[in-house]
This record gives C-alpha cells, structure tokens and sequence, in this order.
C-alpha cells in the first residue's frame, strides 16, 4: 500500500509522454527516445518497468509493444485514462496532496496551501488544465452516468437540467436511454465550452439547451428534475448549502433533486467513497457522506430526502423533496 505512488509515478510518466501513441507497432527505447525527447537507457528501464505491470510487453531485440492494457493509454482510447494518468499524477494534483497533514490539521485544503488559489479558481485560470480535468472526470466516473440512467427513471420528466454538469457526459447518457425529456446543461462559461462537441457525438445535442452561470448565483428556473452529479462533494457545508438552496428557489413543487454521489456505507465496510473522501478533504475542501448525512444537509436546505437509489457503480442517486 505504501508504495502505490511509486506506481502512480510511473504510470503518469507513461501517460504524460504520450509513450503508447508512438507504439502502433513495436519499438525499442533507442527507435523512441530521439522522438519523445528522452534519454534511451532510462527509457528502456521505464518501459522494462511498464512491462512487469502489464501496459507492455517485450519483443525480440528490446522492442516493446503494447498490450490491451497498454492501449488504453493511447490519446483516443475510450475511457480517457491517459486524461486521467496525466490529472492525478500531475503535479498539480500530487503538490496538493503532499499537504494531507496541513489539511488534517486545519480542516483547509492541501491545495490551496500549494497553489495559493482553491482549485477551482485555478482552472478558471489554467484553461488547459481545466480540459484535461474535465476529460479526467469523463474517464474516471466513466461507469456512472449509464448506471445512473438505469437505476432511476426519468421517463416521467418533461425537463432534467444538469447543474454543473460540465461537458454534458451524465446528461447526453440520460437523455440517449430516455427519448421524452429535454435537457438544460448548466455550468461556468470556460466549463460547457467543450459540451457541444460531446453532445453532438452522442447524438442529443438537438434537445439540449447550454446555459452559462455560476450555481453559487442561481440555476435555471422550472425543471423537472435537477441533477448535482458529483458537485456536493466538492463544496464547504455552508457552500453546499447556496447551491442547495438556488436550487431550491429554481425548482416547482414537484421537482425532483437528484444527487449522484457515492454515499458511503455505515461501519468498516470498504468503499472507494471512503477513499474519495480524503482527496476531497485535501484538494476541493469538500466531503463524501452517508445517508444520514445527507438527509440533515438536505433538511438545513429545506429539502426531505425520500430515497436512495443504488446503482451498478460506485455512486447512488440520492432523490430528495422540496419540503
């Protein structure tokens, strides 16, 4: 367990170079190094290395060819963990986290420690960073939104409006399984910059509406249904509460919030939740939960939670009431 970063490391080295989209056919350190920048002998050590986890494999003469794992590190590999690799294992990331024990002693985020700014105010200034975070989170929950559209029905909805919904992932898996209601995306101008792209590809952009806006101000008014996915969890209480609260005025009487997040079972039973929650403690500042815990944040907002969804993934659907 300790040495889980050493992995990390090499695995973001890999990703960062971009090492698997020089490897459509099989290539010694000496062939790559000149091209990628490197210096062969510890090239060769490091794709040796990949070689032991399975990302490569050793041919005849020190040549390496990718394996089926190696090839989900290729830039246009479904599953975006080459994004991922890059986000987690960057220093961007890994400065924050060298900070844990400041966060344990304080209760504020590594994060802001390293960068002076909170993170979130970082990728509003770092646009490159900002895409490949968003990407990072395509790939890294890339298992949810299908589940979260199988799990919970919106056949009944007319309008979901996905707050903070970045590129539009969760909404277009959502309205693809369901053909009746349309969908308003809403998230930070810099944020839904690269949603039309991905809505186009999943064939629902036609029913989809792309506001810009901070959901610390408000969020659109009179949907059906108001997704949080993995927002919550990223906040303060007190700033959960604002946007609890936005959407609160926005909604109808029956509207319906849906928070997705992973919420995390009583006792000593493991859940990557529980892990989460020590990066949202060091790097955004905010927390994972459990049910009770999300009822009593949901009551101080003047919501009733009414059930917990599970689904196929990590995460449940949290559906709560206006009270």
């Amino acid at each position: 367990m300790g040495t889980g970063s050493w992995v990390s490391a090499v695995l973001y080295a890999a990703a960062e170079t971009g090492l698997a989209d020089r490897l459509a056919e099989p290539k010694s350190a000496a062939e790559l190094a000149p091209v990628l920048g490197l210096h062969a002998p510890s090239l060769h050590r490091l794709m040796r290395t990949l070689a032991s986890l399975g990302v490569l494999t050793e041919r005849s003469e020190s040549r390496f060819a990718l394996t089926p794992l190696g090839s989900a590190l290729k830039s246009d590999a479904p599953g975006a963990a080459r994004s991922t690799l890059r986000t987690f294992g960057g220093p961007v990331f890994t400065r924050g986290m060298e900070n844990i024990l400041w966060s344990l002693q304080t209760g504020k985020t590594g994060f802001e420690k390293a960068h002076g700014m909170p993170v979130f105010d970082y990728f509003a200034q770092h646009p490159d960073e900002a895409a490949l975070f968003s990407e990072t989170m395509v790939g890294f929950h890339g298992g949810e939104p299908p589940a979260v559209a199988a799990a919970y029905d919106f056949s009944g909805f007319e309008s979901v409006v996905d707050v903070g919904g970045a590129t539009g992932n969760m909404l277009a898996h959502v309205l693809a399984k369901y053909a009746k209601p349309r969908g308003v995306l809403f998230d930070l101008p810099h944020v839904v910059a690269g949603a039309p792209e991905l809505l186009k590809q999943r064939n629902v952009s036609e029913r989809v509406t792309i506001q810009s806006g901070s959901f610390f101000e408000a969020v659109p008014a009179g949907g059906d249904a108001y997704i949080l996915s993995h927002i919550i969890h990223d906040w303060t209480e007190e700033q959960c509460l604002t946007i609890l609260g936005n959407c609160r005025k926005a909604m109808k009487p029956q509207s319906r919030l849906l928070i997705v997040e992973m919420v995390l079972p009583a006792g000593d039973a493991p859940h990557p939740g529980k892990m989460l929650d020590m990066i949202m403690l060091t790097l955004p500042g905010g927390q994972e939960r459990t049910e009770t815990e999300y009822a009593s944040l949901l009551g101080k907002a003047g919501f009733k939670l009414n059930r917990v969804v599970p689904t196929e993934s990590a995460v449940s659907v949290v559906e709560a009431l206006p009270a």
